[in-house]
């Protein structure tokens, strides 16, 4: 068996001594949960430890492995550069696994690191590993911005190389969970920081991997966390296996959670095609999407689709344009992939004959025109969630008193510059952030002044 065993470690810098100063021992379950995985770990005899950390090299749409021969990194950032840890790579396993991504021609490999030194999501494990095992190579990935399905098909990957190659592989999943669990702590409350930590029990204890890869995202973001995505791959190297799961330690008690969970894989099991079942949910989840799309919508998704595979615009179907052609109103399109943005263009007033036209242009715009983005390719259609909000007139306003951020969107203009929020986005809870990033979208610098505008939408879905 080519992966012998995984685990979910956390990695608060303070669980050093030399950084906690004393502080570390209201961790001490923690501590003690860390000791008992390493110690399991270095009785398996690993040829190679494969660590994923949230705080190594990180992009949007690439992972990245660590290339060379090795690294070293101490804790200088956490005042205490007395404390170092060394690592050597396991080369010949890197370049197979690189070999294997540029033939599935899979987003990921040794390209744009700019600091080799190890991070502390990678050397908080192997201070903990090399007490009990010396001298093991590692192979240290980031994760990406892609989805969970990416990040699980890397884990894949990973296993399907060690075995390749005959390696006995120990997978260390390096994060933390929620960093919002108390008011008192360094990053605040958010409700969704206690649910995102009881939802990871509960995968520890249970080895649910459908569970884990269904974490939705506005949960995850709400929570923030850091650990999700390196437990998705690590999940995934463990496809198709049964699994002994364990939850050794949960604790929060600086407002962070640490969770110490151990896998330990079995037979082969058919039942256990995760990635599969993955797919699956996401088909009907979309399907479901589809099913309950209002008329503006499917207005929206018929434009964008028309255009990115035929390069031109749909015709409006009549029934619409019958019902919406007296109908002058500003509106935007919005297009999300994965739980995240993906294009938003919009009028704040009407520029078009009528509001079917209005859309018609809007989605259109929104996928191929926003600057933000690439252009949307025609296999990501299928993809794709689409919100329209149709806007009521504008009307100036006093004071930030009179907005609410769940109820109006907001304009900020400074003589011709003018930026634009629309309302009740997740993660926006003040009327003044919400100003703030109006104003920044319109490049208002913040002493400038500027007149405020208020709207309404009918948002559909």
């Amino acid at each position: 068996m080519a992966i012998l065993a995984a685990m979910a470690v956390p990695h608060p810098p303070l669980i050093i001594p030399e950084v906690g100063h004393g502080e570390e021992q209201q961790i001490a379950p923690t501590i003690a949960a860390y000791q008992r995985v390493m110690e399991r770990a270095a009785a398996l005899r690993p040829d190679t430890v494969v660590i994923l950390s949230p705080h190594t090299v990180l992009y949007a749409d690439y992972f990245h492995l660590s290339p060379g021969a090795g690294a070293s990194g101490s804790f200088a950032a956490f005042r205490a550069p007395q404390v170092r840890v060394e690592a050597r790579y396991d080369t010949e396993f890197s370049e197979a696994l690189v070999k294997r991504w540029k033939a599935a021609d899979f987003p990921a490999g040794t390209l744009g690191e700019k600091d080799p030194a190890l991070d502390h999501g990678t050397m908080i494990p192997l201070y903990f590993l090399q007490q009990h095992l010396h001298n093991v190579p590692i192979l240290r990935i980031g994760l990406s911005g892609l989805p969970a399905r990416d990040h699980y098909r890397l884990g894949q990957h990973i296993a399907a190389v060690a075995e390749e190659l005959g390696r006995r592989v120990l997978v260390i999943a390096s994060g933390d969970l929620s960093h919002k669990l108390k008011e008192e702590g360094p990053y605040g409350f958010a409700a969704e920081g206690p649910v995102f930590d009881g939802r990871m029990q509960a995968v520890f204890r249970s080895g649910n991997f459908l569970d884990l890869l269904l974490t939705s995202a506005d949960l995850a973001n709400g929570a923030a966390e850091c650990g999700l995505r390196s437990f998705w791959i690590m999940a995934g190297t463990l496809d198709g296996r049964q699994v002994k799961s364990e939850l050794l330690s949960y604790q929060g008690p600086f407002g962070v959670g640490y969770g110490v969970g151990w896998f330990l894989p079995g037979a082969v099991d058919a039942t256990r095609d995760i990635g599969a079942q993955l797919a699956r949910c996401e088909a009907e989840a979309m399907q479901a999407i589809r099913e309950r799309e209002d008329s503006l919508v499917k207005l929206a998704r018929l434009s964008l689709e028309t255009f990115v595979r035929n390069n031109k615009l749909a015709a409006i179907p009549k029934d619409m344009l019958a019902a919406l052609q007296n109908q002058r109103r500003g509106a935007f399109v919005s297009l999300k992939k994965d739980g995240q943005l993906r294009g938003c263009i919009g009028t704040i007033q009407p520029v078009r004959q009528n509001l079917a036209e209005e859309i018609l242009y809007n989605a259109v715009s929104a996928g191929t025109r926003d600057p933000r983005f690439s252009p949307v390719e025609p296999e990501e259609l299928a993809q794709l969630v689409y919100d329209v909000d149709v806007l009521t007139e504008p009307e100036p306003i006093d004071s930030p008193e009179q907005l609410d951020t769940k109820r109006y969107g907001v304009i900020v203009q400074s003589g011709d510059r003018r930026g634009l929020l629309l309302p009740d986005l997740p993660g926006i809870d003040s009327v003044g952030e919400q100003i703030a990033i109006a104003r920044r979208k319109g490049n208002i610098g913040e002493n400038e002044p500027y007149q405020l505008w208020r709207f309404e939408v009918e948002r559909h879905v």
